[in-house]
């Protein structure tokens, strides 16, 4: 009784993390990317299941996101890209979204990440199963700071079909 109640406390915190932290259009986008996956596997993983790991699903479409998001906040978007390391001396307002974009896209090929949703397997037909995959995921995507319609859903899949 001990540990699930200790397991119950942890996943409040969770929430409240996230609920905190700002995640929602590239999670909820996470949940199709992965769920439709055809053939590919992560590196060190059995090759045997196609799988896209959580992390990898999730920062794939981080960079087209961000470029969507930042006009609403874009102070947030360019205090992110500082925390990350990006000079934003002089950087302006309708730039944030750009910044933090090639600043999170450096650090994704810094760590190899694939190219993109093409490099997964998946192509602009397949978008309209990845859009309707993020739909139900309103607890995350409402979350955001835009908000979007079907067609700017499938822009930002369309955007993360390549990367860099």
């Amino acid at each position: 009784m001990e540990a699930r109640s200790a397991m119950h406390l942890a996943s409040v915190y969770a929430g409240i993390g996230f609920g905190n932290a700002g995640v929602h259009m590239c999670h909820g986008m996470s949940y199709p990317i992965s769920g439709l996956v055809k053939k590919f596997c992560a590196d060190g993983y059995n090759p045997d299941k196609p799988l896209v790991p959580h992390g990898l699903s999730v920062v794939i479409s981080a960079p087209a996101v961000f470029t969507f998001t930042a006009p609403l906040c874009p102070e947030r978007h360019l205090e992110a890209a500082e925390l990350l390391g990006a000079s934003v001396v002089g950087a302006k307002l309708e730039d944030a979204g750009k910044v933090l974009s090639d600043t999170v896209r450096h650090y994704m090929h810094q760590m190899g990440v694939v190219n993109g949703l093409k490099a997964m397997g998946y192509s602009r037909e397949d978008i309209p199963a990845l859009v309707k995959g993020t739909l139900p995921q309103e607890r995350v995507t409402k979350l955001s700071p835009r908000k979007f319609t079907e067609d700017q859903l499938a822009m930002l899949f369309e955007n993360s079909l390549t990367v860099y």
